[in-house]
């Protein structure tokens, strides 16, 4: 591979989602008189009276939580998405609409107030695997439901509304825009090669060793080709699985590794509590074939330079494509080097 990748302006492409993200190295350089972001690095107590998610604490619907010890999973309370919205469609020439129907939940994590993912233990973080699978298969198994999207916004910094330790799971009707992309590039991709998308990937970076920031042997961690975001990092199966269902007892364990490794070094990078956005895109729960799916985890995080200079996506990213300044081999050895 070409070394002017490293110093001149170029295009990568994401094979997940067939998009194109401009990479501009030689900006790295330049100096920053932008937005610094104030760094939150409070304590905070192991139970906040104040927090609504806490054990034993009254949400805002006036429903009280159980004193919860481990994971805690209720229906959002405000939630983004009607369980039992009218069905309905607008088709009047160029104005389209159609109802959506789903179900959002929240995950708690850890009862302790003051935790993160990346303060918990890898056993901690495997009860919080296994809440996923079994919400997955549990709402995917709603006819109404085609697609489950698990996340998690961590910070204030992502518009993270509590700082106690949770993410959330919506589910719909009908596929996100997101997750109908990368549909369509591994169908077609499959029904070519025979092979999945991510599988073939990998092969690559093995053979190349330099975006990978770890391995164990069930999972990688790296950064993509294409990353958008600056430290952005993704956790793959080592071999394909359509969904979350598909590991076994020790692979949550080693899935739940990889989480704790990834967290903690992005706590070391900038020496705070790491803001980002975290999802998992796996198969969708309709009863077609799925063969071509390769699920993935995906972390996107805000900072750029140091704990109060974050990447804001505008200007040319709002109206062009996706840019980023850092290369992704310099932000996987960056990251590698914290492991």
């Amino acid at each position: 591979m070409t070394n002017n990748i490293q110093d001149y302006s170029h295009k990568r492409f994401n094979i997940l989602t067939g998009e194109w993200v401009l990479v501009s190295p030689h900006r790295a350089k330049r100096p920053w008189q932008g937005q610094n972001e104030e760094v939150a690095n409070e304590q905070r107590p192991s139970h906040d009276e104040s927090c609504y998610l806490c054990a034993g604490n009254t949400r805002a619907n006036g429903e009280i939580n159980p004193d919860y010890t481990d994971v805690f999973v209720f229906t959002n309370d405000f939630a983004a998405l009607q369980k039992d919205s009218e069905t309905f469609t607008v088709n009047e020439g160029l104005l389209q609409a159609q109802s959506e129907q789903g179900v959002c939940k929240v995950i708690c994590f850890s009862p302790d107030h003051s935790k993160s993912l990346a303060n918990m233990s890898v056993p901690d973080i495997n009860k919080v695997v296994k809440t996923w699978q079994n919400e997955y298969k549990t709402l995917g198994a709603m006819d109404m439901i085609k697609y489950v999207q698990i996340f998690e916004n961590k910070g204030a910094i992502m518009g993270c509304s509590n700082p106690h330790p949770h993410g959330q799971i919506w589910s719909q009707s009908t596929l996100p825009n997101e997750a109908s992309k990368k549909d369509t590039q591994q169908l077609t991709y499959y029904n070519t090669n025979k092979s999945t998308l991510l599988s073939d990937y990998l092969k690559q970076e093995f053979e190349i060793k330099e975006r990978i920031i770890y391995e164990n042997d069930a999972f990688v961690i790296l950064v993509p080709f294409w990353a958008i975001w600056p430290f952005e990092t993704m956790i793959v199966p080592k071999i394909a699985q359509e969904s979350i269902l598909e590991m076994t007892d020790k692979e949550t364990e080693l899935f739940a590794d990889a989480i704790s490794v990834i967290t903690k070094v992005y706590d070391k990078l900038f020496n705070i509590s790491f803001p980002y956005s975290s999802g998992i895109h796996q198969a969708p729960t309709n009863d077609t074939d799925h063969s071509h799916w390769h699920w993935h985890m995906s972390f996107y995080p805000p900072l750029l330079r140091s704990a109060t200079v974050k990447k804001f996506m505008v200007g040319y990213e709002m109206f062009g494509s996706p840019q980023r300044d850092i290369t992704p081999e310099w932000a996987a050895t960056t990251l590698k080097n914290l492991v």
